[in-house]
């Protein structure tokens, strides 16, 4: 049996995405695409996304196959150019080392085991890394989307949200290094008329989305880093 989690994002897979057509939903994904993209640079592919939903940054970001379990979400990102494969991002159906990078963005706050699907994540990719995408709880949009799950919302109700440092310490213990990171959404959840912004260099406070680059622990100090 699904979790409540899964089963959300299977049934209304069509409501999540017609979200990214408002005008706020735009703004928004337009800054995440934006502050992924500045990380995501020149590394290495194919690219896997795990948490892939209904494909919208995947395909913003050219991100090559996606995992979910959601079903009728992974039919969209079908639609729009993905290769999709159902399946969770604790059990990845793929051999060791067989990505160059792994993305997991605005996932890891819905996963049943976090620490599982890093290490899964590290587990498949062969250099690159992997790139997270999180709100931050501690974040002026973290605690607005933690109340809006309080108070039942269909999504945010089924969130866990991270800070930063309480990612990064499951990262760690997923056998991850943090290599970099890029911050954006400074304009608070209360303004009307949200519009796309420039990405910082580095975790900077305040931030409403970071994306966290991260290598291979081991690796990295194999060769000495």
């Amino acid at each position: 049996m699904a979790s409540p989690g899964i089963a959300v994002f299977h049934r209304h897979a069509a409501r999540y995405d017609a979200w990214f057509e408002s005008d706020r939903g735009r703004a928004l994904f337009e800054s995440e695409v934006r502050c992924l993209r500045r990380l995501s640079n020149r590394l290495p592919r194919p690219w896997l996304e795990v948490g892939v939903g209904t494909g919208r940054f995947a395909q913003a970001l050219g991100i090559d196959v996606g995992v979910d379990p959601a079903l009728r979400a992974l039919r969209l990102a079908a639609r729009r150019g993905v290769q999709a494969v159902a399946a969770l991002g604790e059990a990845l159906p793929f051999p060791d080392h067989a990505f160059g990078t792994v993305f997991v963005i605005v996932t890891i706050c819905f996963a049943d085991d976090p620490e599982g699907l890093l290490r899964e994540a590290r587990r498949v990719t062969s250099g690159g890394g992997v790139v997270l995408g999180i709100v931050p709880a501690e974040s002026p949009w973290g605690r607005f989307y933690a109340a809006k799950g309080r108070r039942g919302h269909l999504f945010y109700s089924q969130a866990r949200f991270f800070s930063v440092e309480g990612l990064d310490g499951l990262a760690q213990r997923g056998g991850l290094r943090l290599e970099g990171a890029t911050s954006t959404l400074f304009q608070g959840p209360e303004r009307q008329g949200l519009r796309g912004e420039t990405p910082h260099n580095g975790v900077a406070p305040g931030a409403g989305f970071v994306a966290l680059r991260y290598c291979d622990a081991a690796a990295y100090n194999a060769v000495g880093r």
